[in-house]
């Protein structure tokens, strides 16, 4: 059964007319991807600090906003979570995920550094998943050089949703070999296999605000080779190990396309010896968990996902 409050969504759009994103240029879903914010997500958290770095990737300058909790200065180094936002790698900000990063930094007593990476199509693969690498390596290295940010250089996870899950498990994979790796994955409904081959997306692939023809639009543009689709830095499902990964926490949606290729990359996990939780909210659909201001259970699960972060953390 979809959620009731679902529902209502899902018929709210039709009702209104809202084009599907396949039918808009970039720009153009960009604007109306941050121009819904204001009726689906909750008024945003205070916070201690927030303030915005820029970090040189590749020649360009791109966005990292630091969120402070009140308090955790005050104590031992703690932990911080670098979020890489969703919007298939072509839409979204640190603006139109700010409120969430407010309320899993409250919640998780947590720096986060919420990662403006580039965009396809100006910035296609693998722009996106150089920034969230790039920006691992930037945070340790601040950690080294500012005792004042009070973080403990062992205690840095790596978490994203839907197309910034897709990064961040990506990005854990591209940094095995560094000396000190990130310690945990939180991984909300990601993307793991470009190749779209999972049978979600044939059973939920129409309905449910994430069409089969959305996420081809989405990989269209984030990929330019096909045959790339093949490569783990895109599809980290296909990586031909995952031995040695942070511990994660993965969460699906019950109508939502990305279901099975989330479940198959926590069955992945389990099999190459990582501790993992694996949580579905069987109600919901794809973006459910930036809606809390209509939706209930995205609440439920910004907390879960909070919960799950302070622990590994502490």
């Amino acid at each position: 059964m979809l959620d009731p409050q679902a529902h209502w969504l899902l018929k709210l759009m039709l009702d209104n007319g809202v084009p599907p994103i396949q039918t808009q240029t970039p720009v153009q879903a960009r604007l109306a991807y941050e121009s819904r914010k204001s009726f689906s997500q909750p008024d945003p958290q205070e916070m201690h600090l927030v303030e915005d770095h820029w970090v040189e990737v590749d020649a360009e300058k791109i966005k990292v906003r630091r969120y402070v909790p009140e308090g955790v200065l005050n104590h031992k180094p703690g932990g911080a979570l670098i979020y890489l936002h969703g919007g298939g790698w072509t839409i979204g900000s640190v603006e139109s995920h700010d409120v969430m990063c407010r309320e899993l930094s409250n919640k998780a007593q947590c720096q986060v550094f919420s990662v403006d990476y580039r965009l396809a199509p100006e910035s296609p693969f693998p722009a996106a998943y150089n920034d969230a690498v790039a920006v691992y390596r930037w945070l340790q290295e601040q950690i080294k050089s500012r005792s004042e940010w009070c973080l403990d250089p062992l205690k840095v996870a790596l978490g994203g949703d839907s197309a910034g899950g897709n990064l961040a498990s990506a990005a854990c994979l591209g940094l095995l070999g560094e000396s000190i790796r990130p310690c945990f994955q939180l991984l909300i409904y990601p993307a793991t296999n470009l190749l779209c081959t999972s049978p979600s997306h044939k059973t939920l692939g129409r309905g449910y605000l994430l069409t089969k023809e959305a996420i081809e639009w989405f990989v269209r543009h984030y990929v330019k080779d096909p045959k790339e689709l093949n490569d783990w830095r895109a599809s980290p499902l296909l990586a031909t190990s995952h031995e040695g990964l942070p511990a994660a926490f993965v969460l699906v949606a019950g109508f939502d396309p990305l279901k099975d290729e989330g479940l198959e990359y926590a069955d992945a996990l389990s099999k190459a010896g990582v501790v993992v939780e694996v949580v579905s909210f069987e109600r919901q659909i794809h973006g459910f968990i930036t809606m809390g201001r209509i939706l209930r259970e995205a609440n439920t699960a910004l907390n879960l996902c909070a919960l799950s972060l302070k622990a590994a953390l502490s």
